[in-house]
């Protein structure tokens, strides 16, 4: 016969297992350790079956991983420095928000230049044949935007749709998250469209980093709702909705379109886990892995990594 003990102790394992599908804002991120300081994160998994996580620092910040959880700083992408960024930064070196990602036998690194509450900003392309530190070719520019402009090209993503094409979204505040179509063969821009996907008019428009990730029939595309980069007193939270084209729209759950400030929340400030966000996702073999950063009660960003399941359709993170 079970103990009172071993009874109280299987309900509180089994309310557990249900809590992060009911309340996935509440979920601790899973264990990492190593060089775990980062800001705007995003990982590839290599064909060797390792990782490497790009981020903003100075010149672009890698990290290499042989199991996803212990992580080793290896430099910079570019470590005699990216001199044709230094229009959009102001001459600091600090790079923003990159995307990494595996195609045609070759890493691509989209990565953003502006300074904080600028217009002025450009995305930027970049090509490896490893993923290393040094190994990078400047592709040049993607896409930029001025003081005029009412969209801000920064926090880029790439995403293969199901038909093989490439597109790009980016964009922060102002009127939001933009896609423009990209050339395969060059990783460059294609046309002149510029789609909007996503806004937030009733709310300052505070919504940024954009990533669409397809599962199944769906293109998922995850945000980051209000104000980053304060430490603990940050507010990000992290955003979800679905379509199922590339180019929306996309709705929530409740079906509010995101170009309306639509938004199922995923995580939130919890405990000591401040501000979760700048999301990205990638498929590894055992579930499809979320990715961000959150902050510290002592102000330090660290990586978060939480996998995820989809229940009706809809990101559940565990």
């Amino acid at each position: 016969m079970l103990s009172l003990r071993s009874i109280l102790t299987q309900t509180l394992l089994a309310v557990a297992a249900i809590a992060p599908f009911a309340h996935g804002q509440s979920v601790g991120p899973g264990v990492v350790s190593g060089d775990t300081f980062t800001h705007d994160p995003t990982i590839v998994k290599k064909p060797d079956g390792s990782y490497i996580m790009a981020f903003t620092a100075d010149n672009v910040g890698l990290k290499t991983s042989t199991d996803r959880t212990a992580w080793h700083d290896v430099g910079p992408a570019f470590p005699n420095g990216a001199p044709w960024t230094t229009h959009y930064t102001k001459g600091d070196r600090n790079l923003w928000a990159p995307d990494i990602s595996y195609h045609n036998g070759q890493y691509y690194l989209y990565y953003s230049a502006s300074s904080f509450g600028s217009s002025v900003s450009a995305i930027f392309l970049a090509t490896s044949p490893t993923g290393q530190p040094g190994s990078w070719t400047n592709r040049g520019l993607v896409i930029e935007s001025n003081g005029n402009s009412n969209y801000n090209c920064i926090d880029p993503n790439l995403i293969v749709d199901a038909q093989g094409r490439w597109w790009m979204t980016f964009g922060s505040f102002w009127s939001g998250i933009k896609i423009v179509a990209l050339d395969p063969n060059t990783g460059m821009r294609s046309d002149n469209n510029l789609r909007s996907i996503a806004a937030r008019p009733a709310n300052g428009g505070e919504l940024e980093a954009p990533y669409i990730h397809r599962h199944g029939d769906y293109y998922y595309l995850w945000l980051s709702f209000d104000r980053c980069c304060n430490g603990a007193a940050s507010t990000y939270r992290t955003m979800v909705g679905r379509s199922r084209s590339v180019t929306g729209p996309f709705v929530d759950r409740n079906g509010v379109d995101m170009m309306n400030g639509g938004g199922t929340e995923i995580l939130r400030t919890h405990g000591n886990i401040y501000g979760p966000g700048h999301p990205a996702v990638f498929t590894d073999n055992d579930a499809d892995v979320l990715v961000y950063h959150y902050y510290q009660p002592n102000g330090d960003a660290q990586i978060g990594l939480n996998l995820m399941r989809y229940e009706n359709g809809w990101p559940v993170v565990y």
